[in-house]
């Protein structure tokens, strides 16, 4: 017989969501992009987010069309599945006893990634009952739901234990809320010297207001890009203190120019995010913070 773990011994529902977090739910529920579903099928691990790293070329030398199509679905693949990793390496030294806490978990892929770095129990939340459900029925598959577990909740309020987590979270799920209440949350779960790590877009706001690109990337996404400033102000209001900050805006490129050459995944948006990396009026970061 399975043990829950404390730090999920909770039956509280889903918390009232506004009207935008209801659009938000919405478009998740409905969402069936293959940029996320064809990419998660090569190995059953579904990442929401984008990638990182050096791109193999060679795979668009590849003559045969099918394999051609095949070869880039990996490529793009490998790539997310590295940035998962990144961010599972900055978690700090977990251990099969440490829980950690995916918000805005969307599929589960990288709840699973740190599952399998860490040995660790995870909960990932997300607003989607669709994802929620999946991405159980992820874990069971690979039989680890004894310890990966998905809950549909509002990862601005959980429901889950205070100080239960050793480490936490947002993989690019930050623009859809209100960031002094989302590392509130973080902080309350945290326990002292818990370990936080976000990898984000974030608008440059040396250059002043976000721009049109910015602003295309909100109305594609029916998110709020955040200022970059507002990241360390609200960490700073809320008891996590940087440790680590790095720019992936040029380790990111790479990825957007080969999907901008996947024409069986494009999704209209590629040639609006180059765009904005390369002007600087946009930047792909990591922060890695602790709580004290």
């Amino acid at each position: 017989m399975t043990t829950v773990p404390a730090a999920v011994r909770t039956t509280a529902p889903v918390p009232t969501q506004s009207t935008y977090q209801n659009r938000v739910a919405d478009y998740w529920n409905a969402e069936e992009n293959p940029v996320n579903l064809e990419l998660g099928r090569l190995d059953d691990l579904y990442h929401h987010h984008y990638g990182v790293g050096a791109v193999d070329w060679t795979v668009l030398d590849e003559p045969d069309p099918l394999r051609r199509q095949a070869r880039i679905t990996a490529e793009l693949h490998r790539l997310e599945h590295a940035q998962a990793e990144i961010l599972a390496g900055r978690l700090g030294a977990l251990t099969p006893d440490d829980h950690a806490f995916d918000a805005g978990c969307g599929r589960g892929g990288g709840s699973v990634v740190a599952h399998l770095r860490h040995g660790c129990h995870t909960d990932g939340v997300t607003i989607s009952a669709k994802q929620a459900a999946f991405a159980n029925d992820q874990a069971r598959k690979r039989c680890i739901d004894g310890k990966v577990r998905y809950h549909h909740r509002n990862m601005l309020d959980t429901g889950l234990e205070t100080g239960a987590y050793a480490a936490s979270w947002n993989n690019e799920s930050t623009m859809y809320v209100e960031l002094d209440l989302l590392f509130a949350e973080h902080a309350r779960l945290l326990r002292r010297g818990g370990r936080y790590v976000v990898i984000t877009g974030c608008y440059n706001d040396t250059y002043g207001q976000a721009s049109r690109e910015v602003s295309l990337i909100n109305a594609h996404y029916i998110c709020d890009i955040h200022p970059r400033s507002a990241y360390f102000r609200a960490m700073a209001r809320n008891r996590l203190v940087p440790v680590h900050v790095e720019d992936l805006t040029e380790a990111t490129i790479p990825y957007w120019e080969l999907r901008q050459q996947a024409d069986h995944l494009v999704t209209g948006i590629e040639e609006t995010f180059l765009t904005a990396y390369r002007n600087g009026s946009f930047q792909y970061l990591m922060i890695v913070a602790d709580r004290v």
